[in-house]
């Protein structure tokens, strides 16, 4: 049976077992918004302004570590999610944000409330989709979950012409074939023994310590590794937790707002 992109994009959250999406409407993405109307199995929560839905699906992400999702409008819609998806591009924080766009046929032409969110979120995205035919929206779906969870995290965003979700396809599920994204989560040996000999050559070494300390969960070998080679640990702000503020070796926190 045939649906529309709306109903692909709500199915295609299930599948990526999303219960809370944030967000605020506006005319491209209201079809998407009664679609969700309809639906009870994710709950929306209605923010009042687009750059707070990012910043709530950041906090969301951050607490519960699921990637945080955020469904606005096409123009100054879009581009209100600058900031938030910088945020969590600078702290690592899995986002997938959706962005309306005008009908594909009127891209580029300076249409109302068209915006290349795609080209402004380059530079702040782990990496950006336009949707440009319904058969392919699954899929774009299923990769941008995975790219925003897998190797290091950080936001994806996805942008929904309104010919795209008002389209009908079949609803498939396909499997994730990326071939040049193969994030890695082994450290390289050879860089590792270059770094210990380069340490042990060392007089002053100091370890800074940031939140990918406590992205990956590495908050134990760092403390191992500091009392074993007795090397200080500064945190930054992102790092704090990752290493016992009350340790001899801890120094704090550097900069300007830091420990003194």
């Amino acid at each position: 049976m045939k649906i529309s992109g709306a109903e692909i994009f709500i199915e295609s959250l299930k599948k990526e077992g999303v219960k809370h999406i944030f967000g605020y409407p506006g005319g491209v993405v209201l079809n998407i918004f009664d679609r969700l109307y309809d639906n009870k199995d994710i709950q929306l929560i209605l923010t009042r302004h687009e750059q707070g839905a990012v910043h709530a699906a950041d906090g969301y992400a951050r607490s519960t570590g699921k990637p945080g999702v955020a469904l606005v409008t096409s123009g100054p819609g879009a581009t209100n999610t600058v900031t938030g998806i910088a945020n969590a591009s600078m702290d690592s924080i899995p986002l997938v944000v959706f962005s309306g766009q005008v009908p594909t046929m009127l891209i580029g032409n300076d249409a109302f409330q068209e915006a290349d969110i795609v080209g402004i979120s380059r530079p702040c995205t782990k990496y950006n989709y336009l949707a440009k035919d319904v058969r392919d929206l699954s899929r774009i779906v299923r990769e941008a979950f995975y790219i925003a969870m897998s190797g290091r995290p950080g936001p994806v965003l996805i942008d929904l012409p309104k010919d795209v979700t008002a389209s009908k396809t079949e609803f498939t599920w396909p499997e994730i074939k990326i071939r040049s994204y193969n994030p890695t989560y082994e450290g390289n040996k050879w860089m590792i023994t270059q770094a210990a000999h380069l340490i042990a050559k060392s007089k002053k070494v100091v370890i800074l310590a940031g939140g990918g300390v406590i992205l990956s969960g590495g908050s134990k070998e760092l403390k191992e590794l500091a009392e074993y080679t007795d090397i200080p640990v500064t945190m930054t702000l992102m790092g704090l937790g990752g290493f016992p503020g009350t340790h001899e070796l801890s120094l704090g926190m550097p900069g300007m707002h830091g420990t003194y």
